[in-house]
């Protein structure tokens, strides 16, 4: 943690905003509705359930095809935010979200590229640990979608903080030339800045499918601008700045949760201790 901001309300209404989150209509004996996260009018992610005690989710959709980056911005995230509110990024990056209560969080991260299925992957990892498999596939959940590990920590005895950086498109649509130069600035002690709009999802298991049935606070953040940065930060290692417009309506927690991100967001790193 480096800075945070107080909430503050951004955005413009919904039908003109680039991204916004969605609800789908119940069908006529259709499945649960899904939480969805839209980018240009196009469902681009499913995100967790309302249930409160399903999975956390992120799973990019195949209409996920779109980068929010702003060419007018790229000058001055080339280098290292110190505020939260520095050079109007705030109100730039807001105008393609939509309207409602945001958290300005100003982050230090040094991103870790997870594979679905492979080496850290949370999904197979962690969340099996404390849901199990799922009842009907018999598989981990699936996100479609490589993305970033960057920070975990303890909320209490029973509870654990994960976060993530979601790209909206693969690191494999990345232009090369870009993430090369992102690397030799880094080399040179340049940290540049991302910037993302985030949801804090807390969810945690009703059943013992698990070995370690615990509450998930899922700190995700879907990269607005910042996709050949964090690739080039994980290939060499180095930290980046993010910051985070967490979207305080469109999460599910509630205000006391949230009121308790900076503090947890500013302890040491952690891994969640299980079959003690």
């Amino acid at each position: 943690m480096i800075k945070t901001g107080d909430p503050r309300s951004l955005g413009v209404p919904s039908s003109e905003a680039r991204l916004h989150f969605r609800t789908e209509l119940q069908e006529l004996g259709g499945g649960p509705r899904r939480r969805l996260l839209m980018v240009d009018d196009e469902p681009a992610f499913e995100l967790s359930s309302y249930c409160g005690t399903c999975p956390l989710l992120f799973r990019r959709l195949e209409t996920s095809k779109e980068k929010l980056s702003l060419e007018s911005m790229q000058e001055q995230l080339t280098g290292a935010l110190d505020e939260t509110d520095a050079g109007g990024v705030i109100d730039a990056f807001g105008a393609l979200l939509p309207q409602g209560e945001y958290l300005p969080l100003l982050l230090s991260v040094e991103p870790r590229l997870i594979i679905p299925g492979k080496e850290g992957d949370y999904f197979s990892g962690e969340q099996v640990t404390s849901w199990g498999l799922d009842q009907f596939w018999g598989l981990p959940e699936y996100p479609h979608t490589p993305y970033y590990r960057t920070f975990e920590t303890a909320v209490d005895a029973d509870a654990h903080l994960y976060e993530f950086v979601v790209p909206m498109v693969p690191p494999t649509w990345n232009e090369r030339e870009r993430v090369e130069e992102y690397i030799a600035l880094m080399e040179q002690g340049t940290v540049p800045t991302a910037v993302a709009v985030s949801t804090l999802d807390v969810c945690g298991p009703a059943g013992s499918f698990g070995d370690d049935p615990s509450v998930h606070w899922g700190l995700t953040h879907f990269l607005l601008d910042g996709h050949h940065k964090l690739e080039a930060a994980a290939t060499v290692g180095r930290p980046v700045r993010l910051l985070s417009l967490l979207a305080l309506g469109d999460s599910l927690a509630g205000a006391d949760h949230s009121a308790r991100l900076p503090a947890l967001r500013a302890q040491p790193r952690s891994a969640r201790a299980t079959g003690t």
